[in-house]
């Protein structure tokens, strides 16, 4: 059927719309109150059409359609259908950050872990939190407080002992039989999805009625427990910022646009205070005044709110056409009303406008290439690691050898975010035969902070290894020989035929959560830069081992050039190439006339042999 029969018989009713080019690939898909009317414009006159949608048209080779009973369903399915195929035409979200969540197992015996992806697994996801930091610090609550399990095992209470963790009361020993019922363990893991919900307050007065339970029935060791579990739960309610927690939780969006580049940012406040903020750019926008910035906003709300936690009111910039649409889906999946304002005075307008200063600042920072402030960047690299102390000092290590010979480490300060090149040490590996960069790694870690301990000099927050998970286990274990294990050790992984590149970082006890590589992120450029003089220093280094190698082996080959000779040219001269096509008189300020000679007729003799092998061939 060709597009003229297709749409002939369009219908009238609402839903979403596919188009596809030459090659069946989804370059657009949209949504329309009437389908007929909405897709028979794209083949009308293109004179109202803007450019991008002109050269949308020309690709059109063919288009689906599906239909819904109503508006909201359409605004799911096409936010569905972006998320999945990632049309070129479309304005598609991509988020800068991924912030953590925390994730409640869907098991007999549930564990709570932090993960930055959400996929429909049974599983209970709560956040995301901001800052990064508090997910891994909610985390060692509820491991300290609530003792769920943090191994992989599966629980079957057969095993003859518990691990250290139900020793440490870490964990209450599921595993072994006797110690933990499953119906024990279910109610602390109610408890915790209760905490992790928000509902600090309902928490901490149902585990008060257990306290008192258990002190009537004079298990008072239990009521303790429960006294001191209340005790925490609220405590945690005063200073929490997740993002689940607030009674009145607002998002505040703005965005600043020069040509087809867009910079957007979205403050979270809870309780009253800004807790976290989130950026988002576009490259490749329509560059001219046909830009409509209301269906750019509603387009982005619509794929932000598909999958994030759901604030009761949101405040934007502009009204935009499918507000009141997008109000009653977020509405029910909140289960409460929400909200979406576009304030025209007072305090609500002040703060939009403090976030689009902040989008112009983010804008200039990324597109202008200014110079950013260290501190900034710092702040931002602490948060996207999830550090629980500011990167005041960072170590970088990288290893360089050809098939294992002349093993070299490599290492880089960075203080402040700034090269204290002062403190760059390079090593020679003594206890490596061969290319075992694993090895390597391990000695060049051991050497560097042993002798740091040993002569009490100040050590770093934070080390980037060159390498991947066999790099960062080597480095581990070097540290935790040292007792050091505390800092930690982040593995700058290269993609597999780019290794100029980065394709995401390895934190080290994290392995299973990589952090995806953003080329545009100030704390990544930093990283980048790290990483670079890092390598800059190793090759540099086993160079000129190399070459300091092959010009002993060469000038060996010269009767009467001892050890001082050699060390003397070195040092004057430098190269071997340099010494071949010296003259006598250059070289004999440094060796005297006799030995410059037979140095200068070594050379002739080589380029003589040289000469007639080539004519041979």
């Amino acid at each position: 059927m060709t597009i003229a029969e297709k749409l002939k018989n369009l219908p009238t009713d609402a839903g979403i719309y596919i188009h596809k080019n030459s090659a069946g690939k989804i370059i657009y898909v949209g949504k329309a109150k009437n389908l007929r009317n909405r897709v028979r414009s794209y083949f009308h006159s293109s004179r109202n059409h803007d450019p991008k949608t002109r050269q949308l048209v020309k690709l059109i080779a063919d288009f689906e359609f599906i239909v819904v009973d109503n508006e909201v369903e359409a605004l799911v399915l096409e936010s569905n259908l972006i998320k999945k195929h990632k049309p070129r035409f479309n304005v598609f979200l991509k988020d800068d950050k991924s912030y953590p969540h925390l994730k409640l197992t869907n098991e007999p015996y549930p564990k709570v872990v932090v993960t930055r992806r959400i996929v429909r697994d049974g599983s209970s996801y709560y956040g995301p939190f901001l800052p990064a930091v508090m997910a891994r610090n909610t985390l060692n609550l509820v491991n300290r407080a609530f003792q769920l399990r943090t191994c992989e095992i599966e629980i079957d209470g057969k095993l003859p002992r518990p691990c250290l963790e139900y020793h440490l009361k870490r964990c209450l020993g599921p595993c072994v039989k006797g110690l933990c019922t499953q119906d024990e363990y279910q109610e602390a893991a109610a408890d915790v999805k209760v905490l992790l919900e928000g509902k600090n307050k309902e928490l901490a007065k149902t585990l008060e009625e257990r306290m008192w339970q258990f002190s009537e029935e004079g298990k008072y060791e239990l009521a303790a427990k429960y006294r001191d579990l209340s005790r925490t739960v609220l405590a945690l309610s005063e200073q929490q910022k997740m993002a689940t927690t607030a009674e009145r939780d607002v998002d505040i969006i703005g965005f600043y646009r020069e040509g087809p580049r867009l910079a957007l940012q979205l403050f979270t406040m809870r309780e009253g205070r800004i807790v976290g903020r989130r950026e988002f750019f576009w490259e490749d926008l329509v560059d001219d005044d046909t830009f409509n910035a209301s269906e750019f906003l509603g387009d982005v709300l619509v794929q932000y709110y598909s999958t994030d936690y759901v604030p009761l009111e949101i405040h934007v910039s502009r009204d935009f056409d499918d507000r009141e649409i997008l109000e009653q889906l977020l509405s029910e999946r909140r289960g409460r009303r929400v909200k979406i304002l576009d304030p025209k005075r007072g305090t609500k307008r002040s703060m939009v406008e403090l976030v689009e200063t902040n989008a112009k600042i983010a804008f200039e920072q990324r597109f202008r290439v200014l110079k950013p402030d260290s501190q900034k960047v710092l702040e931002e690299l602490q948060e996207l690691l999830e550090l629980p102390y500011f990167p005041e000092r960072i170590e970088s290590f990288d290893i360089s050898n050809i098939s294992g010979s002349e093993n070299v480490a490599g290492i880089v300060v960075f203080e402040n975010g700034k090269p204290a090149r002062s403190h760059y040490r390079r090593f020679i590996i003594k206890s490596v035969e061969g290319a075992n960069d694993f090895a390597s790694m391990h000695e060049a870690v051991s050497r560097r902070y042993k002798r740091l301990v040993a002569e009490e000099k100040p050590l770093p927050e934070l080390i980037f290894i060159d390498g991947g998970k066999g790099q960062v286990a080597a480095a581990a274990a070097a540290m935790q020989a040292l007792d050091l294990e505390q800092i930690m050790i982040v593995g700058l992984v290269k993609p597999p035929k780019h290794h100029n590149q980065i394709s995401h970082l390895l934190v080290h006890g994290r392995e299973d959560d990589p952090i995806p590589f953003d080329r545009h992120s100030l704390a990544f450029r930093l990283i980048l830069q790290i990483r670079e003089e890092t390598h800059k220093t190793a090759v540099e280094f086993h160079r000129k081992r190399r070459e300091k190698r092959d010009f002993t082996s060469e000038l060996s080959e010269i009767p009467g050039i001892g050890e001082k000779r050699k060390l003397k040219l070195l040092k004057n001269l430098g190269s071997i190439e340099r010494i071949a096509t010296a003259t006598v008189e250059a070289l004999s300020q440094f060796v005297g006339k006799k030995a410059a000679i037979e140095i200068v007729e070594h050379f002739e003799r080589q380029r003589s042999l040289a000469g007639r092998h080539d004519a041979h061939d």
